[in-house]
Parts: C-alpha cells; sequence; structure tokens
C-alpha cells in the first residue's frame, strides 16, 4: 500500500525541502521505493536532488519535460527522473506556477483541489512512499493538491516564533479546510518536527516547551533535528555520505524517519 506524506508549515525557511529530501533518501536507503515529488515552482527539492544524483553516479541529468507540460499531458511519469535505484523525483520548474491558472477552467474549487490526485493515482502503485514538498504559502493550489491526497501530514518547526506561529495556522488549515471542507479521504498528522536553531538555547527550549503545551507532547517527535552546519550545505551541494559530517545528518534524519513510520504503522494498526 503506498503512502503518501506531506511535509508542512506556512513559515518558509524552516527546512522543509532538505527536511523532505533527506526523509525521501532514508526512505529509499531502507529499501523502501519512494518518490520525491517536488510540487513547488521554485524547485528547490528538484535542484537538491539532481546534485545528489551527480553525487552518486556522476551523471547530470535534465528534464525530459516540465511538470506542467506532463499535467497538460496528464501523464506524470515524463516528469519522473531516476534519482537512485530506490529513489526518483518527480522534478518541478518555474512553468508550474501556471498551474492554478490553468486549472481555473475548473470552476468548482474543490474540483479543482482533487485533480491532481488523479494524476498522481496512475503512477503511485509504483512506489511504497510518496514525500511530497510545497511552497510555504497559505491557501494556495499547490499544498491543497498535496494534503488533499495525502494519507499523512509532518509539521517541521523550527524552534522560533514565526514557525511556530506558522505550524499551529497550519495546524487550524489542516482542519477547517482540507479535512472539513475539501473532504480529504485519508488526511492525519503523523505529528511535528522541531528543527533546532541552536542547541541548548534558551529560546529554542521555550519555543519546543510551548510547542508541547499547545499541540500536545505526544503530536512532537521524540527526535529532533539540532544545529548542523552541514544540513545548510546540502541544498548546494546535493545529499552525500562521503564525510563524517555527512553521514551525522544523514543519521540524524534516519533516526526521524524512523520514528515517523513507527508513528504511522502505530496509528494504522489502531
Amino acid at each position: 500500500m503506498t503512502r503518501i506524506i506531506t511535509l508542512g508549515n506556512f513559515k518558509g525557511g524552516v527546512g522543509k525541502t532538505t527536511s523532505a529530501s533527506l526523509i525521501a533518501y532514508n526512505l529509499s536507503d531502507e529499501g523502501y521505493k519512494v518518490l520525491l515529488g517536488d510540487l513547488d515552482p521554485q524547485g528547490n527539492a528538484t535542484n537538491m536532488m539532481l546534485k545528489t544524483k551527480a553525487n552518486f553516479d556522476g551523471k547530470v541529468s535534465s528534464f525530459r519535460q516540465t511538470l506542467m507540460k506532463s499535467v497538460e499531458e496528464e501523464d506524470l511519469s515524463k516528469s519522473i527522473i531516476t534519482i537512485t535505484d530506490k529513489l526518483d523525483l518527480l522534478a518541478s520548474a518555474p512553468d508550474f506556477a501556471l498551474y492554478p491558472r490553468y486549472m481555473e477552467k475548473i470552476a468548482d474549487y474543490n474540483k479543482r483541489v482533487q485533480y491532481l490526485k488523479t494524476l498522481f493515482d496512475k503512477i503511485k502503485d509504483n512506489y511504497d512512499y510518496i514525500i511530497l514538498d510545497t511552497p510555504p504559502t497559505i491557501m494556495s493550489l499547490f499544498s491543497d493538491s498535496a494534503l488533499y491526497m495525502s494519507d499523512w501530514c509532518l509539521i517541521v518547526m523550527q524552534t522560533h516564533k514565526d514557525s511556530f506561529d506558522g505550524s499551529k495556522a497550519f495546524i487550524d488549515y489542516l482542519q477547517e479546510y482540507v479535512v472539513d471542507a475539501y473532504k480529504a479521504p485519508k488526511l492525519d498528522l503523523v505529528g511535528i518536527l522541531p528543527v533546532l536553531i541552536k542547541n541548548n538555547a534558551p529560546v529554542d527550549e521555550y519555543t519546543l516547551q510551548s510547542a508541547k503545551d499547545q499541540f500536545g507532547a505526544e503530536n512532537i517527535l521524540d527526535h529532533h533535528i539540532k544545529h548542523m552546519e552541514r544540513i545548510k550545505r546540502f541544498p548546494i551541494t546535493g545529499i552525500a555520505d562521503h564525510e563524517l559530517w555527512d553521514k551525522r545528518v544523514i543519521q540524524a534524519y534516519k533516526e526521524v524517519t524512523d520514528e515517523m513510520l513507527d508513528r504511522i504503522r502505530k496509528e494504522e494498526a489502531e
């Protein structure tokens, strides 16, 4: 059974794209067949994963066609790039910014939200997990479409007030719009992943405690992503595992990935 997981927050710059990419990478490293879907026209996940591919096989890849063109042809497979044997990328490009305008041909907004799911349904059986990265914008067709088709949502929260507020707004939005208004068939919250700005800093500790008070301690992942300078390099260089510092970042996200899987299995077993 394919599980679709969207990473979200309405605050940008919280490490959402890097987290989506590293979780997808770790899932594939554990033997699952994974698709990382980049639904952000800025294409940050796409750029990172194309560099990751070059790190592992030395090959520079390009698109067969853009995601927007594939949507128009109703065949997303033409925008899929193989990164490793177990990891594929649904690559984005700037013209995907035209997607909301393209979908204006459908008068009912709820049906616009549902449309992208029909295209993913054609490819999803090829994968164990689909990880979706979306723009950090509130009330956008990109995020609405991703969340509607998802089984789970993982919120990435940097330990900063703006990110905390963005997480709260995101949770409220999930319930009020995606679940209640758009009638998402399966969506549930897997948890909140704290990304620490500084290790053991008072502001981080205060924000983390505020998140536990606001959302419930049981909804905060036990494993946190601590401040590591090497994380900042991966969007520039791609994911690599050649050096000790690379391996430490990958290991930190492996622990997060394993906890996320444990939470999903427990919820599905109940």
